[in-house]
């Protein structure tokens, strides 16, 4: 099982049409599976770019 370490959660907001009407709609975080020295980690695909470049 890989571990999570990053605190994103998903975003909630309305989508709006032309005639304004609101529905609930979800934009969820860009999760990957990372290993990382040996172990499996659930990180951000932003995270991993960070984490890549200092390499």
């Amino acid at each position: 099982m890989a571990t999570k370490i990053t605190n994103k959660k998903p975003l909630s907001g309305n989508n709006r049409s032309h005639a304004l009407n609101a529905t609930k709609r979800v934009q969820k975080p860009n999760l990957q599976k990372k290993t990382i020295n040996g172990e499996k980690v659930i990180i951000s695909a932003r995270e991993a770019r960070t984490i890549n470049k200092q390499k």
